[in-house]
Order: structure tokens, then C-alpha cells, then sequence
């Protein structure tokens, strides 16, 4: 038997309804945005900090000759617990994206089941029953209005926001593990001047303590090369301490356990060749961050769209039907089908409040994501201009302290000899040496700092690894 719940008479009616409707859901349209357009006002087409522009480098990590920094960063991509979390969150944002397309199709499910009973009627003998049926349900949501399709689109785009967040995790994992290397490579640097500035200070105690045994010296000199020694035997201890607090902080990010047994090489690498950049606006289309910020706008504004149409008129098909019988051989047979058909048409009138509401939350939410991505966008530019300028002072403060250490190594050396002919004081002596541990400190602390301020200007300009 076929059942039709729609009176012929009205489908020429609903139909005009229908095409009168969806003209007027046409007006529901999500806005244009322009990737080029600037988040920021008066966005300069040159670098404040370097006006020069070229290409960034398609690669940072080959830039730096260090087989032992290439190997570690590869094996913290592989290993680190973090990014294979944001791994994970990726696939479930794709998975997201099936469950919110999946409203755009029909729903059916099968329901076959099986009756067994008895009848026992009085002065008869006992009829047992069985039965056998076969039934399906099938629900339809015409997404006339593309208000499901905007749904979707908008899981589209936080599904690619978040395999942008991944990327930007990957990047900052990479710049995380290169500078962790750098301060563990300084820290083993300091421990190794430390060392050398140790024995240095030892021989001066032997030196002072025979020119006080001979009667050339008070014993208040003595006292103050003593004093000197141990102040930079102190040294020593806190700089082997920096070395495993950094060795562990980077084998965190390595995935290992953290025992501290990380080794570097003897020395800080050379940066690479001074970095050409582009131009600002092209760190919007680079950086992934601020891709995934953009796409999240726009996901913001298919959400802000849907929420429009969801006060449009709903138009759903449901079907149900199947076959019930005492004989499974009967199930199969089409004359016993039994099925009705039903075409719908919702219209919201009175929610409390609920569909407003929520078009007055999407659009909130697209302002916030405009404000998110102006603001990661003002950052960025800060971050480039910031590491630009650095890298200029950075470089001339190591040159100057490349010629301090030397100036004072000279320095040191005529010291001692000085003392030896007794032509200057103790304190004047162990002065030369302070100057000498302190400008060969100051030397490998600066080189780190350059070479982390060049991972972080990678970093900021969206350079690959």
C-alpha cells in the first residue's frame, strides 16, 4: 500500500513557496575576503628595520653546516611528543568534517527482528507464534538552502586552520630544538673557559704564595687570589649545571628521556649568509599561523551564514517501510512490502529566542576572529622588524667583543709579567683575569644570540625547515 502525505492540490502551491523562498535565502551570502586585504593600517611595502628585499631561503636547517644540528632536528620532527598530539589533532579535525558533511545525505537504517510468543486461549490447545520482520527508516534533509553546506565548508576550514597549526608547530618545534642546541654548545663553551680561567687562577696562587714565602708579598695578596679561585671555581659549578638543564630541556623536545647525556659540538656554528626578506604582505600567504587565522575568519563566516538560514523553511523527505511475515521466504517478496512516503516543510516561528541568539553569536565570533587575526598579523610584523634590527647590533656587539677578548688576552699576559718584576698590585693582576674570563663569556653568549635570532627571524618570516 502506498501512502503519500502531501495533498496534489498544494504541491503547485508549496513549490511557489519553495522558489519564493529560496530567492530570498540568495541574500544569505558569506563576504569576500581578500587574502591581500591589510589587516593593519599604512602596511609599508618594504622592511622599516632592512629596506632591501629578496627571496627567503626555501630552507634554514641546510644554511647552518652542522651534521649534528641537522640530525637532531630532524629527530625531534620524528619524536616529539607535542607535535605528534597536534598530528592527532589533525586527523580529528578531517574526521569532523565527514560528521558535518554527512547531514547533506540521506539517513537510512535497517531494523530487521524476530517475535516469538505464545497463545493460550481456554479450552484450546497452546498456538505458539513466530514472526519474522524486515523494516527501514529513511530521513532526507534538502539542504535547499545551502545552510548544511555552510556548515560543512565551515569545518572545511578549521580542518585546514588546524593542519596549519600544525605546520606552525612543526616550524616552531624545529626553531626550539636548533636554539636548545645552541645553549647547550654555549653552555659547554662557558664550562670549558671556566676551566681554562681556573687553572689560570691556580698558577697565580702558586706565584703568589712563593713571592709570600720569599717575604715579597703581604699575606693580604694571598688572601685575594684564594678568594679569586674559588669565586671562579663557583663559576664552574653554575655553568656545569647550565649545561644539564639544557641538555635535558633539549632531549624534552627530542622525545628521550631526560638523563642529560646529550652531546653538541665543540663549538657554535656560523650563521648563515646575512637573510635577504620579502615583503611584509607576503608573510600572510607564508606564515601558518596566519593562514590558519584567515581560514579561521572565514570559517567564522560560512558559521554566521548557516545560523541566517536556519530561520529559512526546512524541507525533509522521510520514507519508511518493510516486510513482517511467519515465513523468512515471504520477507524477500515484494508484494508483502508495505511502505509510505513524506515530503515536509518546517518553518521556524517561535524558537524563544534560540535562532537569534545564535546569529547573534556567530557574528561576535567572526568579530573576534578578525580581531585574532589583525593582531597575530601586528605581531608578526613586529617579530621580523624586531629580529632584523637585532640582527644588525648583535653583529657589531660581536665584533666588538671578538676584539675585547683579544685586547684582553694581550692584556692578561702583560699583567703577569708585570706582577712577576713587582710593577703593579695583586688587584690589578687578578683584574686582567677577570676581564679575560669575562670578555671570552660575553663572546660565546653573543654568538649564541645571533644564531638564535636568526632561527627566530625564520621563524618569523615562515620559513620552512
Amino acid at each position: 500500500m502506498d501512502h503519500y502525505k502531501i495533498n496534489n492540490a498544494a504541491m503547485p502551491r508549496l513549490l511557489i513557496n519553495l522558489f519564493i523562498v529560496m530567492a530570498l535565502s540568495g541574500c544569505v551570502t558569506t563576504p569576500n575576503r581578500d587574502k591581500e586585504q591589510q589587516p593593519v593600517k599604512n602596511l609599508p611595502t618594504h622592511w622599516e628595520a632592512k629596506p632591501d628585499t629578496a627571496i627567503v631561503p626555501p630552507s634554514w636547517l641546510a644554511g647552518f653546516s652542522d651534521p649534528v644540528l641537522q640530525g637532531l632536528v630532524r629527530e625531534s620532527l620524528l619524536s616529539n611528543f607535542d607535535l605528534q598530539a597536534a598530528a592527532a589533532r589533525v586527523e580529528a579535525a578531517r574526521a569532523s568534517v565527514k560528521i558535518s558533511g554527512s547531514g547533506r545525505w540521506p539517513q537510512m537504517f535497517l531494523n530487521p527482528s524476530y517475535e516469538r510468543g505464545e497463545n493460550h486461549a481456554v479450552g484450546k490447545p497452546t498456538d505458539k507464534l513466530s514472526t519474522f520482520q524486515t523494516l527501514f527508516d529513511l530521513n532526507w534533509e534538502l539542504d535547499v538552502w545551502g545552510r548544511i553546506k555552510n556548515s560543512q565548508q565551515a569545518s572545511e576550514l578549521e580542518s585546514q586552520a588546524t593542519t596549519n597549526d600544525f605546520r606552525a608547530a612543526r616550524l616552531s618545534l624545529a626553531a626550539r630544538t636548533a636554539q636548545a642546541y645552541f645553549n647547550l654548545t654555549e653552555a659547554n663553551l662557558q664550562v670549558k673557559v671556566a676551566e681554562e680561567s681556573i687553572k689560570d687562577r691556580r698558577t697565580v696562587v702558586d706565584l703568589v704564595r712563593g713571592r709570600f714565602n720569599r717575604g715579597l708579598t703581604q699575606g693580604l695578596d694571598l688572601r685575594l687570589a684564594l678568594t679569586d679561585l674559588t669565586s671562579a671555581e663557583a663559576q664552574l659549578a653554575d655553568n656545569r649545571n647550565r649545561v644539564q638543564l639544557a641538555a635535558r630541556q633539549l632531549e624534552v623536545l627530542l622525545g628521550r628521556y631526560p638523563a642529560g647525556k646529550v652531546n653538541s659540538q665543540t663549538k657554535l656554528p656560523n650563521p648563515p649568509e646575512p637573510l635577504q626578506v620579502g615583503l611584509p604582505a607576503e608573510i600572510l600567504q607564508r606564515r601558518p599561523d596566519l593562514v590558519a587565522a584567515f581560514e579561521r575568519l572565514q570559517a567564522a563566516d560560512h558559521r554566521v551564514a548557516s545560523a541566517k538560514k536556519a530561520l529559512l523553511p526546512r524541507v525533509t523527505l522521510t520514507a519508511s517501510g518493510g516486510t513482517r511475515s511467519s515465513s523468512l521466504s515471504e520477507l524477500i517478496d515484494p508484494r508483502a512490502a508495505v511502505w509510505n512516503f513524506l515530503m515536509g516543510l518546517s518553518q521556524p516561528l517561535f524558537t524563544g529566542g534560540r535562532l537569534t541568539g545564535q546569529i547573534e553569536l556567530q557574528n561576535a565570533q567572526v568579530k573576534e576572529a578578525l580581531s585574532n587575526y589583525r593582531q597575530i598579523a601586528v605581531t608578526a610584523f613586529s617579530e621580523v622588524e624586531q629580529s632584523l634590527a637585532a640582527e644588525e647590533w648583535l653583529r657589531q656587539q660581536e665584533q666588538a667583543l671578538h676584539a675585547n677578548v683579544l685586547q684582553t688576552e694581550e692584556s692578561r699576559k702583560s699583567a703577569i709579567t708585570a706582577y712577576r718584576r713587582g710593577v703593579i698590585q695583586i688587584l690589578t693582576l687578578l683584574d686582567s683575569y677577570r676581564s679575560t674570563l669575562s670578555a671570552q663569556s660575553e663572546y660565546f653568549t653573543v654568538q649564541r644570540l645571533l644564531l638564535n635570532n636568526r632561527i627566530n627571524l625564520y621563524l618569523a618570516l615562515g620559513a620552512e625547515v
